[in-house]
Protein backbone atom coordinates (compact mmCIF):
# COMPACT_ATOMS: atom_id res chain seq x y z
CA UNK A 1 0.00 0.00 0.00
CA UNK A 2 1.27 3.32 -1.18
CA UNK A 3 1.30 5.71 1.98
CA UNK A 4 2.92 8.75 0.54
CA UNK A 5 6.04 10.23 -1.32
CA UNK A 6 8.84 7.68 -0.87
CA UNK A 7 12.09 9.37 -2.29
CA UNK A 8 14.89 7.07 -2.90
CA UNK A 9 17.88 8.66 -2.39
CA UNK A 10 20.83 8.44 -5.71
CA UNK A 11 23.22 7.13 -3.55
CA UNK A 12 21.18 3.91 -2.11
CA UNK A 13 19.49 2.17 -4.94
CA UNK A 14 16.71 -0.28 -3.78
CA UNK A 15 17.83 -3.12 -2.05
CA UNK A 16 21.77 -2.92 -3.08
CA UNK A 17 24.29 -1.36 -0.75
CA UNK A 18 26.39 1.52 -2.38
CA UNK A 19 29.05 2.56 -0.18
CA UNK A 20 31.60 1.23 -2.42
CA UNK A 21 30.47 2.16 -5.31
CA UNK A 22 30.03 5.73 -3.99
CA UNK A 23 33.36 6.04 -2.23
CA UNK A 24 35.08 4.55 -5.75
CA UNK A 25 33.21 7.43 -7.97
CA UNK A 26 33.99 10.14 -4.84
CA UNK A 27 37.75 9.38 -5.65
CA UNK A 28 37.38 9.54 -9.50
CA UNK A 29 35.35 12.57 -9.69
CA UNK A 30 38.16 14.30 -7.26
CA UNK A 31 41.38 12.74 -9.59
CA UNK A 32 38.86 14.28 -12.54
CA UNK A 33 38.90 17.82 -10.80
CA UNK A 34 42.70 17.85 -10.94
CA UNK A 35 42.63 16.83 -14.41
CA UNK A 36 43.33 19.76 -16.16
CA UNK A 37 45.76 21.01 -13.64
CA UNK A 38 47.83 17.10 -13.93
CA UNK A 39 47.86 17.70 -17.39
CA UNK A 40 48.68 20.62 -18.14
CA UNK A 41 52.01 19.69 -15.91
CA UNK A 42 52.89 16.88 -17.37
CA UNK A 43 52.45 18.55 -21.08
CA UNK A 44 54.81 21.30 -20.16
CA UNK A 45 57.28 18.14 -18.59
CA UNK A 46 56.96 16.19 -21.15
CA UNK A 47 57.67 19.10 -23.99
CA UNK A 48 60.33 20.45 -21.87
CA UNK A 49 62.40 16.88 -21.62
CA UNK A 50 61.76 16.23 -25.65
CA UNK A 51 63.50 20.09 -25.98
CA UNK A 52 66.20 19.37 -23.54
CA UNK A 53 68.67 16.61 -26.03
CA UNK A 54 68.67 19.76 -28.54
CA UNK A 55 69.82 22.49 -25.83
CA UNK A 56 71.59 20.49 -23.37
CA UNK A 57 74.57 21.18 -25.33
CA UNK A 58 74.93 24.88 -24.17
CA UNK A 59 74.61 24.14 -20.75
CA UNK A 60 77.61 21.62 -20.51
CA UNK A 61 81.13 22.15 -19.90
CA UNK A 62 83.22 22.61 -23.03
CA UNK A 63 79.78 24.63 -24.62
CA UNK A 64 82.52 27.35 -25.48
CA UNK A 65 82.93 30.60 -25.14
CA UNK A 66 79.81 31.99 -27.31
CA UNK A 67 77.05 34.33 -26.31
CA UNK A 68 74.38 31.36 -25.82
CA UNK A 69 76.70 29.14 -23.52
CA UNK A 70 75.94 29.05 -19.96
CA UNK A 71 78.05 26.25 -18.70
CA UNK A 72 78.59 28.06 -15.27
CA UNK A 73 76.29 29.00 -12.10
CA UNK A 74 74.31 31.53 -10.83
CA UNK A 75 73.62 31.60 -6.93
CA UNK A 76 75.68 28.30 -6.46
CA UNK A 77 72.60 26.82 -8.47
CA UNK A 78 73.94 25.12 -12.24
CA UNK A 79 72.35 26.42 -14.96
CA UNK A 80 71.25 23.46 -16.07
CA UNK A 81 68.26 23.98 -14.04
CA UNK A 82 68.09 27.36 -14.53
CA UNK A 83 67.77 26.18 -18.74
CA UNK A 84 65.05 23.19 -18.04
CA UNK A 85 62.83 25.88 -15.70
CA UNK A 86 63.03 28.17 -18.54
CA UNK A 87 61.90 26.32 -21.18
CA UNK A 88 59.39 24.85 -18.87
CA UNK A 89 57.61 28.43 -18.15
CA UNK A 90 58.45 29.09 -22.05
CA UNK A 91 55.58 26.10 -22.41
CA UNK A 92 53.70 27.43 -20.07
CA UNK A 93 53.42 30.99 -21.50
CA UNK A 94 52.59 29.83 -25.17
CA UNK A 95 49.23 27.90 -23.39
CA UNK A 96 48.13 30.95 -21.91
CA UNK A 97 48.79 32.83 -25.12
CA UNK A 98 46.67 30.17 -27.01
CA UNK A 99 44.47 30.76 -23.89
CA UNK A 100 44.46 34.66 -24.52
CA UNK A 101 43.80 34.71 -28.33
CA UNK A 102 40.88 31.98 -27.89
CA UNK A 103 39.34 34.45 -25.40
CA UNK A 104 40.23 37.84 -26.18
CA UNK A 105 41.10 37.74 -29.39
CA UNK A 106 39.45 35.02 -31.48
CA UNK A 107 36.49 34.52 -28.92
CA UNK A 108 36.45 31.12 -30.41
CA UNK A 109 34.54 30.18 -26.93
CA UNK A 110 31.06 31.76 -28.13
CA UNK A 111 31.06 29.74 -31.45
CA UNK A 112 31.76 26.72 -29.44
CA UNK A 113 29.25 27.23 -27.02
CA UNK A 114 26.60 28.26 -30.14
CA UNK A 115 28.09 24.56 -32.08
CA UNK A 116 27.16 22.91 -28.73
CA UNK A 117 23.93 23.86 -28.29
CA UNK A 118 23.03 23.31 -31.76
CA UNK A 119 23.84 19.59 -31.14
CA UNK A 120 22.46 19.17 -27.91
CA UNK A 121 18.45 18.17 -28.69
CA UNK A 122 17.78 19.26 -25.06
CA UNK A 123 18.58 22.84 -25.45
CA UNK A 124 16.41 23.10 -29.04
CA UNK A 125 13.82 20.57 -30.20
CA UNK A 126 13.38 18.08 -27.57
CA UNK A 127 11.84 18.16 -23.65
CA UNK A 128 13.45 16.20 -20.97
CA UNK A 129 10.99 14.15 -18.68
CA UNK A 130 11.17 17.17 -15.74
CA UNK A 131 10.32 19.99 -18.77
CA UNK A 132 8.25 17.84 -20.67
CA UNK A 133 5.55 18.09 -17.48
CA UNK A 134 6.31 21.47 -16.62
CA UNK A 135 5.59 22.78 -20.39
CA UNK A 136 2.46 20.62 -20.18
CA UNK A 137 1.36 21.88 -16.71
CA UNK A 138 1.89 25.61 -18.09
CA UNK A 139 0.27 25.38 -21.47
CA UNK A 140 -2.93 22.99 -19.41
CA UNK A 141 -3.28 26.45 -16.93
CA UNK A 142 -3.03 29.08 -19.58
CA UNK A 143 -5.78 26.54 -22.03
CA UNK A 144 -7.80 26.83 -18.96
CA UNK A 145 -7.60 30.56 -18.60
CA UNK A 146 -8.32 31.54 -21.91
CA UNK A 147 -11.53 32.65 -22.96
CA UNK A 148 -13.54 31.84 -25.31
CA UNK A 149 -12.58 34.57 -27.98
CA UNK A 150 -9.17 33.56 -27.63
CA UNK A 151 -8.73 30.37 -30.12
CA UNK A 152 -5.60 31.41 -31.50
CA UNK A 153 -3.71 30.80 -28.21
CA UNK A 154 -5.82 27.74 -27.60
CA UNK A 155 -4.43 26.39 -30.61
CA UNK A 156 -0.90 27.14 -29.82
CA UNK A 157 -1.33 25.58 -26.11
CA UNK A 158 -3.06 22.41 -28.15
CA UNK A 159 0.24 22.32 -30.12
CA UNK A 160 2.22 22.38 -26.92
CA UNK A 161 0.43 19.64 -25.61
CA UNK A 162 0.80 17.72 -28.57
CA UNK A 163 4.79 18.26 -28.79
CA UNK A 164 5.00 17.19 -25.39
CA UNK A 165 2.78 13.66 -25.73
CA UNK A 166 5.26 13.41 -28.77
CA UNK A 167 7.91 12.76 -26.48
CA UNK A 168 6.03 10.47 -23.69
CA UNK A 169 6.85 7.53 -26.57
CA UNK A 170 10.28 8.18 -25.82
CA UNK A 171 13.43 6.86 -24.16
CA UNK A 172 13.84 9.47 -21.53
CA UNK A 173 10.13 9.27 -20.56
CA UNK A 174 10.06 6.10 -20.01
CA UNK A 175 13.35 6.13 -17.36
CA UNK A 176 11.93 8.75 -15.98
CA UNK A 177 8.35 6.71 -15.48
CA UNK A 178 10.49 3.89 -14.60
CA UNK A 179 11.91 6.37 -11.21
CA UNK A 180 9.21 7.57 -10.38
CA UNK A 181 7.39 4.46 -9.91
CA UNK A 182 9.96 2.72 -7.63
CA UNK A 183 10.21 6.24 -5.74
CA UNK A 184 7.04 7.56 -5.05
CA UNK A 185 4.54 4.68 -6.50
CA UNK A 186 2.77 3.74 -9.10
CA UNK A 187 2.98 7.18 -11.56
CA UNK A 188 -0.92 8.41 -12.47
CA UNK A 189 -1.41 9.14 -16.32
CA UNK A 190 -0.77 12.41 -16.93
CA UNK A 191 -3.46 14.55 -18.89
CA UNK A 192 -1.37 14.96 -21.76
CA UNK A 193 -0.75 11.65 -22.52
CA UNK A 194 -3.21 8.33 -21.83
CA UNK A 195 -2.33 4.78 -20.35
CA UNK A 196 -0.86 3.31 -23.52
CA UNK A 197 2.23 5.34 -23.29
CA UNK A 198 2.11 5.00 -19.83
CA UNK A 199 2.31 1.65 -19.68
CA UNK A 200 4.73 1.09 -22.45
CA UNK A 201 6.97 3.61 -20.71
CA UNK A 202 7.05 0.99 -17.84
CA UNK A 203 7.67 -2.23 -20.41
CA UNK A 204 10.15 -0.37 -21.94
CA UNK A 205 13.89 -2.31 -21.51
CA UNK A 206 16.95 -0.60 -21.01
CA UNK A 207 20.11 -2.44 -22.99
CA UNK A 208 22.45 -0.48 -20.87
CA UNK A 209 20.88 -1.71 -17.46
CA UNK A 210 20.40 -5.46 -16.40
CA UNK A 211 17.73 -6.77 -13.46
Amino acid sequence: MYDGPRLIAMDEPSGNPSFFKKWVMRQYWRMQQSQAVVSLLLWGTTITLLVWPYLRWRFEPGCGDGMLCFDSELFGIPLTYVGLVTIFMTVMFGVLLVGFLYDQVFSLWTEWRNVDTERNPFATYALSPVWLVLYALQAETLKRQLSDDEEEMKEQMDWYLKWCKSYTQGEMFARAVQQWDKALGKTPTFWFTDDDAMQKARELKFDDEQN
